[in-house]
């Protein structure tokens, strides 16, 4: 497990659900993966604790293995990122800050906490969530999906939301984001990384390996 203090990833491909998945994205470049797992909403990529963690144990140390979960007890939550044995920990669901806290204060992985862009009220929440948290990624979501929704969100309120962070936290874009748009996503909002589920996947909902590819090349950062 590395430690909290290393720097958040900056291309993250989410929804890894079968080695294939996986290779394929390695192949492409990314610095970080996500396996679903402990959900509350709809998601065809939720995996089992077991399935997940036979997954993880594929990943390469340079790259960062992310437990997405919606689960929002913090004992269930620290003892399925035990089980998965991943680096980072993506609370997704809809949790209390105290529960946040607890997490992190429990934990020496980073947590990365997720705000779901619905309206311009989300940015007066932010100044909270920074004492809370790792980083933050900035999502869609709709009455049943807390993500995977494959629809964008206002990129204006996401770069207020980058503004008020001002470099304190990494702020994580996601919702939506395809080789298409994930680079005018960047020069918009201006994130510190991007991560994709949907929009790299092929008619099967796996991963496709050009499209991964063409995504994690249209996410340029400048170096």
């Amino acid at each position: 497990m590395k430690d909290r203090t290393t720097e958040m990833f900056r291309r993250k491909i989410c929804g890894i659900r079968s080695a294939t998945d996986l290779a394929t994205a390695i192949d492409a470049g990314v610095d970080a993966i996500g396996v679903i797992c402990g959900v509350t909403h709809t998601s065809e990529d939720a995996l089992s604790p077991a399935s997940a963690r036979d997954l993880v144990r594929l990943v390469p140390r340079s790259v960062r293995s992310v437990l997405v979960t919606h689960l929002t007890d913090a004992d269930s939550v620290l003892a399925l990122a035990d089980s998965v044995g991943v680096d980072v920990i993506q609370l997704h669901g809809e949790i209390s800050l105290d529960t946040v806290g607890a997490v992190r204060a429990a934990t020496s992985r980073q947590i990365l906490k997720a705000v779901h862009v619905v309206g311009p009220e989300v940015v007066a929440n932010i100044e909270a969530l920074l004492h809370f948290c790792d980083g933050l990624l900035l999502d869609s979501r709709t009455g049943d999906r807390l993500g995977g929704t494959g629809r964008t969100h206002d990129w204006t309120i996401s770069r207020e939301i980058v503004d008020v962070v001002a470099g304190r936290r990494p702020v994580i874009l996601a919702g939506g984001l395809t080789p298409a748009n994930v680079g005018v996503a960047i020069r918009t909002v201006g994130p510190d990384g991007v991560d994709v589920n949907s929009g790299v996947e092929d008619s099967r909902g796996d991963k496709d390996q050009a499209l991964c590819s063409a995504f994690v090349s249209a996410a340029d950062f400048g170096g």
